[in-house]
């Protein structure tokens, strides 16, 4: 089988989803973020806040590029999608699967928006993020499941089911 990359906003669950779908098609899992927080010794937010935003985006694009996988469900950082170079590769190793959430319920999950380690430009809201991500999450989606509630075993069944 081919990797499975999940893509989408912070909060959309593609982590918490990507475990489960790993598990239930008996893949390996891996998480971008956690690669990254790995290579630099520290939390993403730390990393932002230390060796800046340019850094970090640096790294990301890196991880993005250098995954050497198969068998895996990938989740990727929020904004690994406004990375030509890492997006690119990521599609040639899998399908790009798009946890499409609306903003009300981004908002609603999202509680620790200012430590969870979300590339927030000066004076950008969630939402701002939300509308100028969302572009590049349509771009690159070879799938998108457009998840309407949190039910975690019904977003697994439902990505299944469309690959």
């Amino acid at each position: 089988m081919n990797n499975i990359v999940l893509i989408g906003m912070p909060g959309s669950g593609k982590s918490t989803v990507g475990v489960v779908l790993a598990k239930t098609l008996g893949l390996d899992f891996v998480d971008t973020d956690l690669i990254i927080c790995k290579n630099e010794g520290s939390t993403l937010q730390r990393i932002i806040e230390n060796s800046g935003l340019e850094y970090f985006e640096k790294a990301e694009n890196r991880v993005g590029c250098e995954l050497d996988c198969k068998d895996t469900v990938i989740a990727t950082g929020g904004s690994m999608v406004l990375y030509d170079e890492a997006m690119h590769h990521l599609k040639n190793i899998g399908t790009v699967v798009f946890i499409d959430v609306e903003l009300s319920e981004l908002q609603r999950r999202i509680r620790n928006i200012t430590t969870r380690g979300i590339t927030f430009k000066e004076g950008e809201t969630l939402a701002d993020i939300y509308a100028f991500r969302r572009a590049f999450y349509e771009k690159y989606a070879d799938v998108t499941v457009k998840i309407t509630d949190s039910a975690l075993e019904e977003t697994v069944e439902r990505i299944v089911k469309m690959l």
